[in-house]
This record gives structure tokens, sequence and C-alpha cells, in this order.
């Protein structure tokens, strides 16, 4: 690649980071879709209606910052009633502009994050709490801590201060900071939480917060649909606009929106197997504790301090 070679699409996945992922027709999620369709109904595209019933919970910009304050704190509360971390653990919080990703952690060392929050698009409210896990408690910045702590200082393995992006290590991060949404707010927590902190502070009506967050996670299901449109696309079965309309219709999203995703796309390829698939995987393997919080927050944390390839999550 390196050489300018182009690999077909889960050739390349499975050569970055050691995972191969399945690529199911497009037509495998319209069950899903149909299931949407049911906590949207009206005229017109399901992916507009869906985007403009989601445009009534866009955070206002003058709220940006206590939303997301008070989110990260909830997330981190939350992550150190079972993960201890490095006394002087702390993150920059950043809205920034001009990016293809939505929230990005840079790592700095010394158990510092920047984070930073893309605003080129209207955040959502139920965005607070995915980035506030994802890019920070327990995701990114807490795994990229308790490597620092437990591998390059704990056993003096320098090789563990260099993070190839593209690479297996990616799928584990990607994968377990998605999950830990999930284990950080299980069942209707993250519902109870945002209705009774986070819609206040963004001032708005949250009466209907829980359809909201139904149709959020319903889409999330959706995941594997990105990756078939990716692969056709990348190898050239279909333009740009063809994605960014089969886009529209399965990640259930405006032109605007499809089109930021097609330029994460262009830039990341591949490793939008990470988020899906990796979750997927990370789940799987946690949740094979069983039912109880203690076993599973344990799991996690054997994923995010000691080293660990996709593989060993299913052998496991």
């Amino acid at each position: 690649m390196m050489q300018g070679e182009k690999l077909g699409f889960a050739d390349e996945a499975e050569g970055l980071f050691g995972i191969r992922p399945e690529l199911k027709p497009l037509s495998s999620y319209d069950p899903i879709l149909a299931r949407i369709e049911q906590l949207v109904p009206g005229e017109g595209a399901l992916g507009d209606r869906v985007d403009r019933f989601q445009q009534r919970f866009d955070i206002p910009k003058d709220r940006m910052k206590p939303v997301f304050d008070a989110a990260i704190a909830e997330c981190k509360r939350r992550t150190l009633e079972h993960i201890k971390l490095p006394a002087n653990e702390s993150f920059t919080l950043e809205f920034v502009t001009g990016k293809s990703w939505g929230g990005y952690n840079y790592y700095k060392g010394n158990a510092h994050s920047l984070i930073q929050v893309n605003t080129d698009l209207p955040v959502r409210i139920s965005r607070a709490i995915d980035l506030g896990c994802h890019e920070g408690y327990p995701g990114h910045h807490v795994y990229n801590a308790l490597l620092e702590e437990k591998l390059t200082k704990g056993q003096k393995w320098v090789e563990f201060s260099i993070y190839p992006l593209y690479s297996p290590q990616s799928f584990l991060a990607e994968g377990s900071a998605n999950y830990g949404i999930e284990l950080a707010f299980p069942g209707n927590d993250q519902l109870t939480y945002e209705r009774a902190k986070l819609y206040p502070l963004a001032r708005l009506n949250p009466v209907d917060a829980g359809r909201y967050l139904e149709v959020a996670k319903l889409a999330k299901d959706l995941a594997g649909a990105r990756f078939t449109i990716a692969a056709d696309y990348l190898e050239g079965r279909i333009t740009r606009d063809q994605a960014v309309a089969l886009t529209q219709k399965y990640q259930l999203t405006s032109k605007e929106r499809a089109e930021k995703s097609l330029d994460f796309t262009d830039q990341y390829r591949s490793y939008i197997i990470n988020y899906g698939l990796g979750l997927d995987m990370v789940r799987a393997y946690v949740e094979a504790a069983g039912p109880d919080q203690k076993a599973r927050w344990a799991r996690m944390e054997k994923i995010l301090s000691e080293p660990t390839m996709p593989g060993d999550l299913a052998a496991r």
C-alpha cells in the first residue's frame, strides 16, 4: 500500500487490523430500517425523516461546553468506580472545525489527552455521552493512560509508547471505546442521566428523549452497511454520488452528513471496520463474563491494559 498498490476492502482490513470483515448485502439491513420506520413514521425518505426528527436534539452552540463538561465528568465518575487511573491523569477539551471526524483524542503522554470535538455540523445531545466515553472514559484516554502506566513505564516495554494508527491496536481501541458507552451506561442509564442533567443544561425539551435514543441505538445496528457501501465505493463499483445516496438510506442521515461520512472513508478507508466490528467483538468478549458489572469491567480493563490482539478476543 505504501508503494501505491490498492487492495480489496476486506483484504486491506485484514492486513491492517488483523480481522476480516463480513460484507453483507445491503438488503440484509432492511429489517432494521423497517423497525426504525415504525418509530419515525411519515412522508418522504426515511433518512430525511430521521434527520429532521434528530434536529430537534441539536445542542445549541452556546450550550456545548457545559453539556460536554457534565457528560465527560459523569463518564469519568462511572469509570473510576471500576478502574484505577494514574493520580495525575487529565485532559483538555477543544471544539474545532474542518475535520472529517466527529471527535478525536490526541494522547500527549503522562496521562494527559487533548480531546477535540468537531462542530462543522450540529452536535446532537446523545453525542455528549458517546464522545465523553469514546474519547475519554473508559475510551481512548483511559486506554492510552493504562498502556503507558502498565506497559511502557511498569514493564519498561518502550515499544508501547508507539501507537501505529493502521494496526490491530486501533481495532481494540475503537471497539473498546465504543463498547465503553454501553458499559458505563447500561440499560436505561444514559436516558435517565440525559433527561436529568444534559437536557436541562442544553435547554432542550426531553419529551421525546426515549424515542430519540431508541432510534440512535437501532441505527448502530446499521454499522455493517457502512462497510458494504465503502467496499463498493473504494473498489469502484459505485460512484461517490451513489455512495452518498446509499449512506443517506442505510445510515439514516442527511446528504450533508453523508458527504462528511464519505470524506472520512476517503481519508481512512478500511479503518471504519474498527468502530462497528470492533464494538461487536469487544462486547461479546466482555459480556461473556456474565451479567455481573464488576466482572465485565474487569474484562474491559484487561483489554485496556494488557497486550491484546483482535484474535485473542475470540480465542478467549
